[in-house]
C-alpha cells in the first residue's frame, strides 16, 4: 500500500448496542471478544451484542467496551490487509486502545486497567458535582481564556480539556464553574455551549484524586516496546520506556486530550491518510476540520473495511 497512514482510536461516546454484529463471526472479532472476556470475568460479546444500553453507557463498562471493540476492527482490518502503520494515537481512552494496537500493552492487561480507571474517575467526584461542556464556534485558546475568567469570578474549577478541532474545545470542572464558563463563552462569541451527557468532569484537574489512585495501579502493569510510535495526548510525543509510558498515562487522567496537535504531529511524521478504528466517526470528522490534506477512513464493519482499504490504494 503507497499511502503513509496512521491508525487512531475513539474515546467514550461512539459506543451503540450492536456495534461488533456486522461482523458477523469474522475470527479476529471472534478472538479479541473471547480475550476480553476471559480478562474481565464476564460476557463482554453479550453486553456489546444486547446491552441494555444503560449498562453499556456506565463508564466501568463503556471504557472496556470500547478499548475490545477498537481492537476487534483494528484486527480485523490488519488481518485483512496486512497493513502496517506508521503510527498511531487515541482519544483519551482511545490512547490505551492505541498502545494494545501497538504492542507496548496486552489487552489482558489493558483492560482491568481502564476499568479501573473509569471506576476511579467515577469515584473522584460525586455525579452531578461536575459538568462538560463542547463550546463550538471559539478557538482554543479563547476557550482557555473564558474558564479562565470563570474561575477567577467563581472560585470554582473549570477548564478546557479537550481541544477537538480548531473550531470545537470540551471544557469541564465543578457544575457551577462550567455553568459560569458556558455563559462567558457564549457572551465572547461562541455560536452553542452544549452540555455533555457524562458522569464525571473528565481531563480536568478534579480527577486528580482518580489519577493518583491510576498512578498506583499502573505501577503493577508490563509495558513492551511498541511495533510503531504512539503519539500521546498529553505531551503530543512518543514516548518509549514503561516509565514514561505510565506517567503519561497518569498525567493524562487529569490534563488535557491535545487533539488538534496530535494529528498535526501525525501529519509531520509524513502521515497522509487516517484510519479510524472502532465504532462511530468521530475522529474521520475531526480530521478533516483540522487538516483538510488528510485523508481519513473509518472501519467499523465489513464494508467501511473495504472502503478504507480503498483509499489506501489497496
Amino acid at each position: 500500500m503507497s499511502a503513509q497512514f496512521a491508525v487512531v482510536f475513539p474515546g467514550q461516546g461512539s459506543q451503540a448496542v450492536g456495534m461488533l454484529d456486522a461482523w458477523g463471526d469474522h475470527p479476529e472479532v471472534r478472538r479479541t471478544l473471547e480475550e476480553a472476556s476471559a480478562a474481565l470475568g464476564e460476557d463482554m460479546a453479550a453486553l456489546i451484542h444486547a446491552g441494555p444500553k444503560e449498562q453499556l453507557d456506565l463508564t466501568t463498562n463503556t471504557q472496556p467496551v470500547m478499548l475490545t471493540a477498537g481492537i476487534a476492527c483494528w484486527r480485523a482490518f490488519v488481518a485483512e490487509t496486512g497493513a502496517v502503520p506508521v503510527a498511531a494515537a487515541g482519544h483519551s481512552l482511545g490512547e490505551y486502545t492505541a498502545l494494545v494496537a501497538a504492542g507496548a500493552l496486552s489487552l489482558a492487561d489493558a483492560l482491568p486497567l481502564v476499568r479501573f480507571r473509569a471506576q476511579a474517575m467515577q469515584e473522584a467526584v460525586p455525579v452531578g458535582a461536575g459538568a462538560m461542556y463542547a463550546i463550538l464556534g471559539l478557538d482554543g485558546q479563547a476557550v482557555r481564556e473564558g474558564c479562565a475568567k470563570a474561575a477567577a469570578e467563581t472560585g470554582e474549577a473549570i477548564e478546557a480539556v479537550n481541544f477537538n478541532d480548531p473550531k470545537q474545545t470540551v471544557i469541564a470542572g465543578s457544575k457551577a464553574g462550567a455553568e459560569k464558563a458556558a455563559e462567558i463563552l457564549k457572551a465572547m462569541g461562541a455560536k452553542r455551549a452544549l452540555p455533555l451527557a457524562v458522569s464525571a468532569p473528565f481531563h480536568s484537574s478534579l480527577m486528580k484524586p482518580a489519577a493518583e489512585r491510576l498512578k498506583d495501579r499502573l505501577a503493577t502493569v508490563q509495558f513492551q516496546a511498541a511495533a510503531f510510535p504512539v503519539v500521546n495526548n498529553i505531551d503530543v510525543a512518543v514516548t518509549e520506556s514503561a516509565d514514561a509510558l505510565r506517567d503519561a498515562l497518569y498525567r493524562q487522567a487529569f490534563g488535557p486530550v491535545r487533539w488538534v496537535e496530535v494529528v498535526q504531529a501525525l501529519k509531520a511524521r509524513g502521515v497522509n491518510h487516517l484510519i479510524e478504528a472502532g465504532p462511530g466517526k468521530v475522529l474521520t470528522g475531526m480530521a478533516k476540520r483540522i487538516d483538510a490534506e488528510l485523508q481519513a477512513a473509518c472501519v467499523f464493519d465489513p464494508a467501511s473495511l473495504t472502503e478504507a482499504r480503498a483509499l489506501l490504494g489497496g
